[in-house]
This record gives C-alpha cells, sequence and structure tokens, in this order.
C-alpha cells in the first residue's frame, strides 16, 4: 500500500490516519520487526522505521536512549533497510526517517534504489529543507518514492509554500518548537499549522508529530489533522519492558489504543 492509498483509506473512513515509529535495530532486529508488524495488525496507517544516528539533533531522550542502543550493538544502515524489507507487505506503507548525512554517506541513488528494492515508500528527512535536495529529489523521481519535508510554528509561508510543494506522501508538521518526546498535552499551535499548511500547499495531507502518547491525545490531533505521528510512547513500550515479548505487547496494546482514539472522534 502507498502512503498517498494509506490516507486516502483513512478519509474515507471518516477519520485521521495513524503513523508510528519505531527505530530499526532496536532492542534487535528481530524484536524491532515484531514490533512493526504488532504496530501494523492493531491498527497504524503507516510507519516510520527510523534509522539510528550518532547525532541526533531533533530526537528527544526516549528515542536517543533506543538509537544508541541500536548503535552500540552494531547498527548499520543495510540493517535499516532490512527491517524494512522485512516488515513491507504487511498492509502499511513503510517509510524510514533518516537524517540525511545517512543517506549522503551511503549514497543518494544507490540509497534510493536499495530502499525502493526492499519495499520502502519514500524518506521523511528532518534536518534536509527542499532547497538543498536537488539529487534526492532526482533520485526519489526516479525510483517513485514519497518525500516527506517538516514544517514548523516558525515556518515562514513562503517556507510552508515551497516544502508543500516539494513534498510527496504528507507534510510533516511539528506542533512544537524542541525535540521529539510525549508530553501531558498536546500542542495548542498544532491547529494553527495545520490550518496555514493546508492553505499554503492545498492537496497534501498534513501530518502532526511531536507530543502524542495516547488514545485521548490522538483523538484530539486527529480532530484537525490528517495524520497523527506517535514515536515516543511506542519506543518507550520497548524500552521499559522486562522482556522482548512483553515490549511488542504493549506496542500493539498502544497502537490499538491510538487506532481507537482517531476512530472515537
Amino acid at each position: 500500500m502507498s502512503v498517498e492509498a494509506a490516507f486516502e483509506k483513512a478519509r474515507a473512513e471518516g477519520r485521521s490516519a495513524v503513523i508510528g515509529y519505531l527505530p530499526a535495530g532496536f532492542p534487535d532486529h528481530s524484536t524491532a520487526v515484531d514490533a512493526i508488524r504488532a504496530m501494523i495488525d492493531n491498527g497504524v496507517d503507516a510507519v516510520e522505521v527510523g534509522l539510528p544516528y550518532s547525532d541526533p539533533v531533533m530526537d528527544g531522550p526516549v528515542i536517543q536512549r533506543a538509537t544508541e542502543a541500536a548503535l552500540a550493538a552494531g547498527f548499520r544502515v543495510r540493517d535499516g533497510l532490512a527491517a524494512v524489507e522485512a516488515a513491507a507487505g504487511s498492509g502499511a506503507p513503510i517509510l524510514t526517517m533518516t537524517y540525511w548525512n545517512l543517506v549522503e554517506r551511503y549514497g543518494v541513488e544507490r540509497f534510493a534504489a536499495d530502499l525502493a528494492s526492499a519495499g520502502g515508500a519514500g524518506i521523511i528527512t528532518p534536518d534536509l529543507i527542499p532547497d538543498e535536495a536537488g539529487p534526492w529529489l532526482a533520485a526519489s523521481d526516479a525510483h517513485g518514492l514519497d518525500r516527506v519535508f517538516l514544517v514548523s510554528p516558525s515556518s515562514t509561508d513562503a517556507r510552508i509554500a515551497s516544502t508543500g510543494a516539494a513534498c510527496r506522501g504528507f507534510v510533516y508538521a511539528t506542533s512544537v518548537m524542541g525535540v521529539t518526546g510525549a508530553r501531558t498535552q498536546t500542542s495548542s499551535a498544532a491547529p494553527a499549522l495545520v490550518e496555514r499548511v493546508r492553505r499554503l500547499a492545498p492537496g497534501t495531507p498534513v501530518a502532526v508529530g511531536l507530543g502524542v502518547s495516547n488514545g485521548r491525545q490522538a483523538a484530539e490531533v486527529g480532530a484537525f489533522a490528517d495524520g497523527v505521528i506517535v514515536g515516543s510512547a511506542l519506543v518507550r513500550c520497548l524500552l521499559e519492558a522486562d522482556t522482548p515479548a512483553a515490549g511488542v505487547a504493549a506496542v500493539a496494546k498502544l497502537s490499538a489504543e491510538l487506532a481507537e482514539g482517531v476512530r472515537r472522534h
């Protein structure tokens, strides 16, 4: 299934799509793949597979702990592609969430070709702006991959318009200024940012990330956004579990809660 099809399916059901994030290689390769499949089996519409990186400027403490453990265990980019390939075909599109340096070092054309071959849908690039993305725009067009760039409450109207025009799949709206992490309340800036993106970049779905941790918050964000992105809360399920199996079970339970939340709205 493509990212576009996932959003169309959610829209047809009168709800927002749920997008879940987990890093590849944590706590190990097989458990990470099992957790990704558990998310999809329990209602998550699209998955972000994070590629652990040594300088994660956007990631909060929960995701940093997980990615540091994966790196210490020997994670390499090829392991992330293997995770995508193992989860592809599970019923939801799989995107990679990656800092650009990893792609550049791997080789932009090579990465695009290998991701497409693995069944990946595209890439979310938190530290790459469209102005500097010429090689990736060309490679993603050549291999039919989606590209997701970020906007924030501080983005100018011109920046939102140009970013939205460059996106394919959805626009990632960061609802707070700062690093990732589950929060007790969703951002009050998020509805206004979504409205601006829809006005300035019409036609592309808008998904809101940074802060959602439970079904109630998913329902709140789903009331005004096309997609609800959840990361740290799902990663915490694996971090705090006594066993890998318990972690996967916790991921499944939270995924079902998030899916029920957007449907409740």
